[in-house]
């Protein structure tokens, strides 16, 4: 299954609680892109919420994400460790096609997380 190459077994539990926060952040700020988030992009966030073990009150602030998004400042792509930067990518790209249609603006949006992480 695709999301256990971004929340697998071992790869999650190796992040600290923030850097899941991070990854969880950044997940919700993709499926904000095209302006909308639907059923299929809640249903990837929860099950890569539960995969990471999230607790109560961590699952809250993602539902808190995915009604409103996350602020611009807060998801800066330099800021994510080379060690989770191939993870945070592939989490992305899941976002971006939860819904079956990867729109212009999330394509794009895709490129440029791929250049400022890989560049």
């Amino acid at each position: 299954m695709a999301i256990d190459r971004v929340a697998g077994s071992t790869a999650g539990m190796e992040m600290t609680v923030a850097e899941r926060m991070d990854l969880l952040r950044f997940v919700c700020s993709f499926v904000w892109t095209d302006l909308k988030v639907t059923q299929a992009e809640r249903d990837l966030v929860m099950r890569i919420c539960g995969r990471l073990a999230l607790h109560d009150r961590e699952v809250a602030q993602v539902k808190q994400w995915l009604a409103v998004p996350p602020p611009p400042e807060s998801v800066d792509p330099t800021q994510v460790p080379k060690a989770h930067r191939q993870m945070f990518l592939r989490a992305a790209e899941l976002a971006a096609q939860a819904d079956g249609h990867v729109a212009p603006a999330e394509r794009e949006a895709l490129a440029t997380f791929r250049e400022l992480i890989e560049g």
